[in-house]
């Protein structure tokens, strides 16, 4: 079975997976499905498996693994969440507490592993399919719950481990692991995916370089640099991926992502049967206007010159703030000056008034105008979640944390700012010339070239500098963003505490 038919048939199987089962604990059910579709009735043929598989992925389009992943960035200093979509309003003022932290960030992760481990403990039992098959499809499916105990980790820091599929409501009611025994088994997961999976371009399935850059990540958040290293060296040397020449803003349109080597794994969606669910990206980014990115971050964006704004000579004129600035400006964010168009050639107006003064463009198909409510488009935009621009970021990154700054580093670099469209002059070496300068110039060039890619939460977190950056930012009223020291992991949601009389709620909450 080809993919497109995989997902078609996705939904129903998720449903079946997933759903089918009976508990008095309701909330229970998606994370832990007790005994769902039997062996003996599903379970049977390679087909079977591949729409088990299907299932799996399918777990890919809730909530932050979906369309709002771009919406993470509203808990940071990148975005404001107008309409409370995540609810990141309270928590990027520093009010949180596990009664107002979205239980998404919480339950689907688990949600993930529970069709995970499900999967894996029902696929051995298929016998007439190609070993080589099961393994492929078994990589997978590691590799998809490392992502979801990394994401897990990256939230909620000690988190509930299960290796396997709790058989009953009760066994599930245990005690968090230490992250590090976590972050073992997302490890273990991610060498046997990077083992069998094809070191092949990214077709809509896990490659190897997927699995590579998922360890790589997590390296990045151990402060394993030499291991990053290696493993963004080992994707780059393959020659496989590489830097989108169609077009920046293109990368996130579906008509472009087909085929795109520049994409190493996306949340896959598939028009008319499988779209964005609910309203999808385009009315509630578009037409409401809900991820809204602050002056802070528009003002970070350089002058085509690469020159900051605020430097001398860089040409920046306030009147006419964004003339002849990193095209990565426009294409990213819709300024006050470049409004959407429809059809008709009217203004696009979106359906409350815009907060900050900007609104996100990333992931927006103006051939779709005008978006709307009630005649809510398909869209079946991927999310993509890792591209080689990010593995040459990554790279960049833990080389010059590693050993300082070198040839290499200014390479991976350029190669990003000269993407066609983009066209920015070299990082110039005598000004970023040290490992503090240039480690500041990585993580603003990372900044840039991820925003709005929900990126920019955990990348402050893990570089520790969170705090100062929020404070440095004020909401649409006035208030000042800001992170504590326990913030760096959010509260269990109370529900689940309630549940979970083994798991004890994280330090401050």
């Amino acid at each position: 079975m080809n993919f497109r038919h995989k997902y078609i048939f996705s939904a129903l199987l998720a449903t079946l997976v997933l759903g089918s089962t009976s508990s008095c604990d309701d909330s229970y059910l998606d994370k832990n499905p007790l005994h769902a579709i039997s062996g003996a009735s599903f379970w049977k043929t390679q087909t079977d498996v591949e729409m088990a598989l299907a299932g799996v992925y399918r777990r890919l389009q809730s909530n932050v693994f979906g369309h709002r992943r771009t919406q993470l960035d509203g808990y940071s200093d990148n975005s404001y969440d107008r309409h409370q979509q995540i609810g990141f309003q309270n928590p990027s003022v520093g009010i949180i507490n596990p009664s107002n932290v979205p239980t998404s960030l919480y339950n689907d992760p688990y949600a993930g592993i529970a069709a995970c481990n499900y999967f894996l403990e029902n696929v051995g039992s298929v016998t007439v399919m190609p070993e080589a098959t099961r393994d492929l499809y078994v990589a997978e499916v590691r590799f998809l719950r490392a992502l979801f105990y990394f994401e897990l980790v990256q939230f909620f820091g000690d988190v509930v481990l299960y290796k396997v599929a709790p058989k009953t409501a009760e066994e599930a009611k245990v005690a968090k692991s230490p992250k590090a025994e976590v972050l073992t088994f997302v490890i273990e997961d991610l060498d046997y995916a990077i083992s069998k999976l094809p070191a092949t371009a990214y077709a809509g399935h896990a490659v190897k370089a997927s699995a590579q850059m998922l360890k790589a990540r997590v390296r990045l958040y151990e402060q394993n640099w030499a291991d990053a290293v290696a493993l963004t060296s080992a994707i780059i040397g393959t020659n496989t991926f590489s830097i989108y020449q169609g077009g920046y803003a293109n990368l996130f349109l579906q008509t472009t992502q087909q085929s795109n080597a520049e994409i190493i794994f996306s949340t896959k969606y598939l028009a008319p049967n499988n779209p964005q669910g609910g309203e999808g990206m385009l009315v509630e980014i578009g037409w409401y206007g809900g991820n809204q990115p602050y002056q802070n971050l528009v003002d970070e964006y350089e002058m085509a010159n690469g020159k900051m704004i605020t430097e001398a000579g860089s040409g920046y004129n306030a009147a006419d703030p964004y003339a002849k600035r990193d095209p990565r400006l426009k294409m990213t964010v819709a300024v006050p000056s470049d409004p959407y168009i429809n059809p008709d050639g009217s203004k696009f107006v979106t359906t409350d008034p815009v907060l900050t003064g900007f609104t996100q463009k990333k992931y927006m198909d103006t051939s779709k105008l005008p978006w709307d409510r009630s005649k809510i488009p398909v869209t079946d935009m991927n999310i993509v979640h890792m591209r080689y621009a990010e593995v040459l970021l990554a790279y960049a990154e833990a080389k010059n944390e590693l050993s300082g700054p070198d040839a290499t580093i200014y390479d991976a670099l350029n190669k990003i700012r000269s993407r066609t469209g983009v066209n920015l002059p070299p990082v110039d070496q005598t000004k970023y010339n040290s490992k503090e300068t240039l480690r500041d110039f990585i993580r603003h060039e990372r900044r840039i070239e991820l925003a709005m890619e929900g990126h920019r939460y955990f990348d402050l977190k893990r570089w520790g500098i969170a705090a100062a950056k929020f404070a440095a930012v004020k909401n649409p009223a006035g208030v000042s963003l800001a992170f504590a020291e326990k913030n760096n992991v959010l509260p269990f949601p109370q529900a689940e505490i309630d549940r979970n009389k083994s798991l004890v709620q994280n330090t401050g909450y």
